[in-house]
């Protein structure tokens, strides 16, 4: 039995919340039947109609959908909310969804401010249903190979671990000419305190604690705005120490003229090294400790279980962010069943709550001009 979904945002001229209705049929573990699409009533009715969704599942708020959910019978109401909206609209759903007893799976960041964050975060744990978070990357089969490389001690003890996501679409200032992505990704009221920080330093943050296994101690964080008038950060340098004494480095920015998607993540270890990049993302290469290279590549003989369980088509198709996207819903699906599923299958409220607490961490150190801890 496919488990019967809604989802708040996402109404027609939205991309993310596309970019989600694909992934939550592709395993066909999910069937959308209601939703909040929009703010704006007739782009809602005009979306549930293109989705093929009743009209009377097509609600004008997401507190009238909660409403109107919890009163059907158990094999009528949904099972699931997804959540496509801004950063500053997932909080308030999401609660009040845990609260009727709801399963939540939301985008990332979890929230625009720590505060909220770790109240949610409380919410799930008094609520007993599940949530996660689609840091859709930690998805990706070759960066399940990574992790299971690292933590089989393949690379012997991890030194430096180097992560970027460099974008350049925000090069120029969009947001004034009216470009709908661009105008909310630099609202501080619909964004939150930073930029180009939460909305892709904080994937990059994520890949690099769930591949290395090691967690940030402190962090020395430059965070810049290049592009004038605009009132969030565009650019961000951010130096890390690790528990253990490894050190690292962290840069995102949406302002590298040319660049389209450009998540990249190296582990160097005693013994190996790894590299994977997003816009490659079949492509695992692995520095043995004889200095030759490895390719690994997905689906291939010599990958493990771990990342072979994410692939879905032969070697040598590629596979990536839809996909990515796809095996969280998959694995989020599972556990509302109560199934098995590989360890960490997806990112919990509280790696959301870890995401916030390094923007907090870095908006501090940016300011201040100093080292400061990450808790």
């Amino acid at each position: 039995m496919r488990l019967r979904i809604g989802m708040i945002g996402g109404g027609q001229g939205a991309f993310i919340g596309a970019v989600h209705r694909i992934a939550l049929a592709l395993d066909g573990e999910f069937e959308l039947v209601a939703g909040c699409f929009s703010r704006d009533m007739a782009n809602t009715r005009a979306t549930a109609a293109s989705l093929g969704i009743a009209p009377e599942r097509a609600y004008a708020g997401y507190e009238a959908m909660a409403e109107g959910e919890s009163r059907l019978p158990p094999e009528q109401r949904i099972h699931a909310v997804s959540i496509v909206t801004p950063n500053h609209l997932h909080v308030a759903p999401a609660r009040l969804f845990l609260e009727r007893g709801f399963h939540v799976i939301c985008d990332k960041p979890l929230s625009s401010s720590l505060a909220d964050g770790e109240a949610l975060a409380a919410t799930v744990e008094r609520s007993g249903m599940h949530f996660a978070l689609t840091h859709n990357y930690t998805g990706y089969p070759m960066v399940r190979e990574a992790r299971e490389l690292v933590r089989s001690g393949a690379l012997g003890t991890v030194r430096k671990v180097y992560v970027e996501y460099l974008q350049g679409w925000l090069s120029s200032d969009l947001e004034s000419g009216g470009h709908k992505q661009a105008e909310w990704r630099t609202d501080p009221a619909r964004s939150g305190p930073v930029g180009a920080l939460g909305d892709i330093g904080t994937h990059a943050f994520n890949l690099l604690e769930h591949v290395s296994g090691l967690r940030v101690e402190q962090l020395h964080a430059v965070l810049h705005t290049f592009v004038s008038g605009r009132r969030l950060d565009d650019d961000d340098m951010v130096l890390l120490r690790f528990a253990g004494g490894a050190s690292g480095v962290l840069c995102s920015s949406q302002v590298c003229f040319g660049r389209e998607n450009g998540l990249a993540l190296r582990v160097f270890g005693t013994k190996g090294a790894l590299a994977w990049q997003q816009e490659h993302p079949n492509d695992l290469h692995w520095t043995q400790e004889d200095g030759s290279v490895k390719l690994l590549r997905s689906a291939g003989a010599t990958t493990s279980d771990a990342s072979r369980s994410l692939t879905r088509t032969p070697s040598g198709h590629p596979e990536g962010y839809l996909e990515g996207f796809a095996n969280l819903y998959r694995a989020f699906a599972r556990r509302i069943r109560g199934d098995a599923d590989i360890e960490a299958a997806f990112p919990t409220v509280h790696d959301g709550v870890r995401g916030l607490r390094f923007i907090d961490a870095c908006l501090k150190s940016s300011a201040d001009s100093a080292w400061v801890p990450l808790a």
